[in-house]
């Protein structure tokens, strides 16, 4: 044996699975167990609903430590090699901070990051106050995103969040595919005069992106404005300005982000400027600041009171042990609609392999099939998998805590979302065996063999584990502090799973053959 199933931690608990853990139903009633609540940085994750003993538990926290997750997590906070297929670090973390006299990455790195950061915020102020004006002297009132991938899920996942009402100005749309009526429907009633590009690339030699610059320009020539007068319509983040310039983009109007910077980790950077836009200079620093206190606390806490590392092993008890090929995320927010979706390609990019960091292939089960949309839509459609299929899905309950501040009516729809919320993680834990529902069809009125015949139909075998996540709000800080504990996450599942989580190789396949003539 080689790899994480040499551990000894594995072996123990490949052991306590084998023994058949107790079911959620006995483990809910012990009074004698502990709450398994972790909390930091205004983000609570309830665990109670999951199928951990003290003993698993424990055997979960020596894997970590026989892994070294949190001293590889604080290696590639110093700027560590801990991308070595692409030759670089990965140092989104450093995008978060304030301003560092001392930071660990280098004044360089932390240099470059600053000047980064203050030009785009500049720009999106400037668009806000209604001073950046088009070819025609008009202020910007509309802003089209243009981008695919992590320059598109993760500002539009995030201003869905913090700037759901759709009469704030600017109007902020978002385009990742090159597809006619995408293209169309974006830019339907906008005024092309007052209308400002953000067209982000990593690379700007992304097809799908170029393409949507083509539209863009033809949707402007069209309108009246000639090639001459597209640079004040123009702005381009990349970490290639060079290719930006070339494609016509001035100088002044490219706002750049470093090479190490992963696509899945760059709402942070200048990636976040149609967000910065959408909510202003101080709110989106207060995105930031989120997620650094979160960054501090995985740094810091130890493992057992650790909240992104705990995320992390009970997705490995659930994937690796318990048999569990996917996972639901269910957001129990309207405004959080967009977050499986960003944490599908958070997840799946990063920690879909099949070797180690050594080249071996891999003898155990890599990252989940991640799914899933909002909670009580789900309700009345994939929830009956969930409740009743032969496929164990662990779920993520994601929900936000009442706001004190709201009218009665929102106070009492938040509580409604709250109530779904705990029913649905009891049902899935607890289920409902044939007896029961027996019992129950005939309370209901109906003749024993009736019951009887139909008891298997509304039966539920439960025992389906589940987490909640609650928000104490749904504010800049505490989604940026969510989206980092689940980046954290990512990481310690690929240090358990001793993969590299930072490149993506399975992505450029199709896309070289896409370039590829064929015959």
């Amino acid at each position: 044996m080689s790899g994480p199933t040499a551990w000894p931690a594995w072996q123990q608990l490949q052991r306590l699975a084998q023994a058949s853990p107790p079911p959620l139903g006995p483990l809910l009633h012990d009074p004698s167990r502990s709450p398994l609540i972790w909390r930091a940085a205004g983000v609570a994750l309830h665990a109670g609903h999951q199928p951990i003993t003290a003993a698993v538990l424990a055997a979960l926290h020596g894997l970590a430590e026989q892994a070294q997750v949190l001293p590889q997590a604080r290696a590639m906070a110093q700027g560590a090699m801990v991308n070595p297929t692409e030759g670089r670090p990965a140092l989104h973390v450093a995008l978060r901070t304030p301003g560092l006299s001392q930071p660990p990455w280098g004044h360089e790195v932390e240099q470059a990051v600053q000047q980064a950061r203050q030009a785009f915020l500049h720009t999106a102020q400037t668009v806000r106050q209604g001073q950046w004006l088009g070819a025609n002297g008009q202020p910007v009132q509309a802003v089209v995103s243009l981008g695919i991938g992590g320059s598109d899920l993760g500002p539009r996942m995030a201003c869905a969040a913090l700037a759901p009402n759709p009469n704030n100005e600017p109007t902020l749309r978002f385009v990742s595919t090159p597809d006619t009526w995408a293209m169309q429907r974006a830019l339907h009633g906008l005024p092309p005069a007052r209308t400002l590009f953000v067209v982000q690339s990593k690379s700007f030699t992304t097809p799908e992106t170029l393409w949507l610059l083509h539209a863009a320009r033809q949707w402007l020539r069209q309108h009246g404005l000639a090639e001459a007068a597209h640079a004040p319509h123009l702005v381009a983040v990349t970490a290639n300005p060079q290719g930006a310039a070339y494609a016509g983009f001035a100088a002044s109007h490219i706002h750049t982000f470093a090479p190490w910077v992963g696509g899945r980790y760059s709402v942070w950077s200048a990636v976040g400027l149609p967000l910065a836009m959408a909510i202003g200079a101080p709110a989106f620093e207060d995105f930031l600041a989120g997620a650094r206190a979160m960054d501090e606390h995985f740094w810091q806490a130890d493992p057992a009171h650790n909240l992104p590392l705990t995320l992390a092993l009970l997705s490995v008890w659930n994937r690796n042990f318990l048999g569990s090929p996917s996972h639901v995320v269910a957001c129990y927010d309207s405004r959080l609609r967009h977050l499986p979706a960003y944490l599908q390609q958070l997840e799946m990019e990063s920690n879909g392999k099949r070797v180690h960091r050594n080249g071996s292939p891999v003898q155990i089960d890599t990252a989940p099939t991640v799914w899933g949309g909002l909670g009580v839509d789900g309700q009345h459609a994939y929830f009956q998998l969930l409740h009743q299929g032969t496929h164990r899905v662990p779920v993520d309950l994601v929900a936000v805590q009442t706001d004190p501040h709201a009218t009665p009516e929102e106070q009492q729809q938040a509580r409604f979302m709250q109530q779904q919320v705990a029913a649905q993680a009891r049902a899935l834990a607890l289920g409902r065996d044939t007896a029961q529902t027996q019992a129950w069809l005939e309370n209901q009125g109906l003749d024993r063999a009736a019951a009887t015949a139909l008891a298997p139909h509304r039966s539920y075998v439960g025992n389906v584990p589940s987490n909640q996540l609650w928000l104490d709000a749904l504010t800049p800080f505490h989604l940026g502090a969510l989206l980092a504990a689940y980046e954290h996450k990512v990481f310690c599942q690929a240090m358990l799973w001793d993969i590299h989580p930072f490149d993506q190789w399975g992505v450029e396949l199709g896309k070289t053959l896409a370039q590829t003539p064929t015959a």
